[in-house]
């Protein structure tokens, strides 16, 4: 058994792994312990190290609001991200996204498509890595994301609400540092066309007899 935090997400991300065709969870957890939103998904192909995912429109998610039924995002900058949060039942809707989730990388690829199949961007996620569990991917959001066009330009996403982040204790500068430089990372990757940026799974569709997965009734408690 694990003996650390850091024990238990290599223990974790050791043990567990899944099958084309199965249900997982992509979960987001916040640093102090709490849970946030959930996505159930599809599993296309999973290695250990890169999770290939999709999660398609009209599934149920789980998301957070503030007591009185508001979305985060309905919320004052300043308000957004700390108070107190509930969970509540949402839906995925208007597009499909496919995600690759890099066990041990600071951030996830989202390729989205138009409700008619086509390609239409892709969306670096940034997010703390924090292993897996029986049920799916762990991780933190960390606010800060990168967009990138199918042509290949890109631009920074959510940059106005870094201050408030790190004043609310979502992540320090160090982890704020870290997210920043994968950012990067992936910018230079899509300035030279170079995987995941490279034409790779635009074209992807989701097998047409998977069903939408389920969320579980427990995590809106």
């Amino acid at each position: 058994m694990p003996n650390s935090i850091v024990d238990e997400i290599t223990w974790n991300s050791q043990r567990y792994q899944w099958s084309s065709g199965d249900e997982v969870l992509y979960s987001f957890w916040r640093l102090d312990g709490s849970l946030g939103n959930v996505h159930p998904a599809r599993v296309v192909s999973d290695d250990g190290e890169e999770l290939l995912c999709w999660v398609l429109p009209d599934t149920p998610v789980r998301t957070t609001t503030s007591p009185d039924g508001r979305h985060p995002r309905e919320l004052p900058l300043a308000e957004r991200f700390s108070g107190p949060r509930v969970p509540a039942l949402s839906t995925w809707r208007g597009t499909s996204t496919l995600r690759l989730v890099f066990e041990n990388r600071w951030s996830s690829v989202w390729w989205f498509f138009e409700p008619s199949g086509q390609f239409r961007n892709w969306y670096v996620n940034l997010e703390i890595p924090r292993g897996r569990d029986e049920h799916g991917v762990r991780r933190v959001d960390g606010v800060l994301d990168v967009e990138v066009k199918a042509d290949g330009s890109w631009s920074w996403k959510d940059e106005d609400e870094l201050d408030d982040a790190l004043a609310a204790g979502r992540f320090s500068h160090f982890e704020l540092a870290k997210l920043r430089a994968e950012g990067e990372e992936m910018i230079s990757l899509a300035k030279d066309g170079a995987f995941p940026f490279d034409g790779t799974y635009c074209d992807a569709r989701p097998d047409p007899s998977w069903s939408v997965p389920k969320l579980p009734v427990h995590l809106l408690q």
